[in-house]
């Protein structure tokens, strides 16, 4: 069963080394418990998701090479909508123009089932 993914909910890239937090940006109203829901517009570099450690597909001699999210569109959207965008859920997904796939974690501390 699918859940909205809220702010602060941690996201994960198949090809990065570390987890990171998605920041909420393109609305400020619609909240589950205290945060604010996330929509398919939360895909800008640095804003909303912030860089996933290291990239796998960016070898260097000295390891990997810094991440550099570049999301191209949020897939597998809820059909419910916040101002005409698209919920984020945890069924939800995301390319990487780099080649990396970046997904909600669902962990039971930073998704919806831990508000409930």
């Amino acid at each position: 069963m699918s859940h909205p993914v809220i702010e602060g909910s941690k996201l994960q890239c198949d090809k990065g080394t570390s987890q990171t937090p998605i920041q909420v940006t393109s609305q400020n109203f619609s909240r589950i418990g205290e945060k604010l829901s996330a929509t398919e517009q939360e895909k800008q570099a640095n804003t909303n998701i912030i860089p996933f450690g290291k990239c796998k597909l960016n070898p260097s001699s000295g390891g990997y090479l810094p991440c550099t999210p570049s999301l191209i569109k949020w897939e597998q959207t809820s059909p419910f909508t916040i101002e005409g965008k698209r919920e984020l859920t945890t069924d939800s997904y995301c390319m990487c123009s780099t080649g990396g796939k970046i997904t909600p974690l669902v962990d039971g501390n930073s998704s919806f089932e831990s508000i409930g």
